[in-house]
C-alpha cells in the first residue's frame, strides 16, 4: 500500500525586515499506534531532470540549479543525505512512474504556486518511494548568479523544494501580512523552508539557515554524530490544557540561531531536536500572522499571548532537557 502527499511554495512580495522566532516542521506518518518520520531509507537518492526549458531558464541551467541544491543539502555536516543525477528525461515531473523527476510544468490553475513536490511513500513503513517536483511555467524564472529583477530565482526555489524532497515540511521562521489582493507580503524570512517566496530577483534563499540544517540533522543524522547534539522537550498549556499548534522556539544567545518546532499533540507536547549543546531561551507564540494550512491541519489554537520559559533551558550533549512547562494566557 502507498500514500501520496504534496506541498507547494507560493509567491508574494517581500520587504526587508527582521524575522521573528519560529521553527521548522518535519512530516510524520501514523502506522498503527506509532508515528514514524517520512524519509528516504536509501542513499544516494537517484533523480532525473526533465529536458524542457522554462521561461528564462534553459534545461541545462535548470539541471545545474538542481545539482547545486543537491550539493547544498548534502553538505549539511553529520548527515547521510546524498543524491545521484541520472540524466535528462522526457518524462514529466508527475505521476507514479518509478522515477524521481524534477522539471517545468504549465499550471495556469495554480497561479500563485511557484513549485510543488509530490511524495509517494510506503504506508507500511513511512519510507519514501518516489518524489516528483514541478516548477510552474506561469512565472518568469532566472538562473543568473546575482538574480534578475522581476524574475524568480530558480536556485532558491529548487533548494526549497529539495527540502520537501527529503521529507521536510515548512518552516515558520518568517513574518507576513495580508495585502489587498488576499495574498500575503513577506516582512521577513529566516529559513529556506519558509513557504512564501521573497521578492522576484532576490537570491538570499540560496543558503540554508540554522532551522533548515537542524531539520536535516533531525531526519538524517549519522548515528555516530547524533550524540553530538541535544534536544529540549516540554509542554505548552492554557487554562491547564494542552495547546495544539503553538510555535516553540529555542534561541541560542551564543550563536544567534533560532531552531524550534510546534506542539503537535492535543496535550501540548513539543520536542526541539538537533540543537547545538548549550543554554537556550525558549519562546512560545501563536501562528497568527500566516496561513495556518501552510503548516498544520486541524484546530490550531492561535488565541494566546507570546510567552517564555521562566528560565534558560540547557540542551545537553547527547541527551534531552528535563520537561519544560510553559503556561500561556489568552489574548
Amino acid at each position: 500500500m502507498t500514500r501520496v502527499v504534496a506541498f507547494a511554495m507560493v509567491v508574494v512580495t517581500a520587504l526587508a525586515h527582521p524575522a521573528p522566532a519560529l521553527a521548522y516542521l518535519k512530516f510524520g506518518f501514523r502506522i498503527g499506534d506509532r508515528t514514524v518520520d517520512v524519509r528516504w531509507s536509501m542513499a544516494p537518492v537517484p533523480y532525473f531532470v526533465n529536458e524542457r526549458d522554462g521561461p528564462g531558464v534553459t534545461s541545462a541551467e535548470f539541471r545545474d540549479a538542481v545539482a547545486g541544491a543537491a550539493v547544498t543539502w548534502q553538505a549539511v555536516a553529520g548527515t547521510t543525505i546524498g543524491f545521484q543525477y541520472q540524466g535528462f528525461t522526457v518524462a514529466p515531473p508527475a505521476g507514479m512512474d518509478g522515477r524521481n523527476t524534477l522539471g517545468f510544468l504549465d499550471r495556469p490553475d495554480l497561479d500563485r504556486v511557484l513549485g510543488s513536490t509530490s511524495l509517494l511513500l510506503d504506508a507500511a513503513t513511512g519510507s519514501l518511494i518516489e518524489a516528483d517536483v514541478f516548477f510552474n511555467t506561469r512565472f518568469p524564472w532566472s538562473a543568473a548568479p546575482q538574480g534578475v529583477p522581476g524574475r524568480v530565482d530558480i536556485a532558491s526555489v529548487v533548494l526549497h523544494e529539495f527540502g520537501h524532497f527529503l521529507g521536510l515540511g515548512h518552516s515558520a521562521i518568517g513574518e507576513t501580512e495580508r495585502i489587498a489582493t488576499g495574498g500575503r507580503r513577506v516582512l521577513g524570512s529566516g529559513a529556506v523552508m519558509f513557504p512564501i517566496a521573497l521578492t522576484p530577483g532576490s537570491v538570499s534563499d540560496r543558503t540554508l539557515q540554522a532551522d533548515d540544517t537542524a531539520a536535516a540533522m533531525d531526519l538524517y543524522a549519522v548515528e555516530a554524530d547524533r550524540g553530538e547534539t541535544g534536544s529540549i522537550r516540554g509542554r505548552v498549556v492554557k487554562h491547564g490544557r494542552g495547546v495544539f499548534g503553538a510555535h516553540v522556539v529555542a534561541f541560542n544567545p551564543a550563536t544567534g540561531s533560532l531552531v524550534g518546532g510546534f506542539t503537535l499533540s492535543a496535550d501540548g507536547q513539543f520536542v526541539i531536536a538537533a540543537l547545538v549543546p548549550g543554554p537556550y531561551i525558549i519562546r512560545v507564540e501563536p501562528l497568527d500572522d500566516a496561513d495556518v494550512e501552510s503548516f498544520l491541519s486541524g484546530e490550531v489554537d492561535v488565541d494566546f499571548k507570546v510567552a517564555y520559559a521562566p528560565r534558560m533551558v540547557v540542551a545537553p550533549r547527547g541527551g534531552s532537557s528535563g520537561d519544560v512547562a510553559i503556561t500561556v494566557e489568552p489574548k
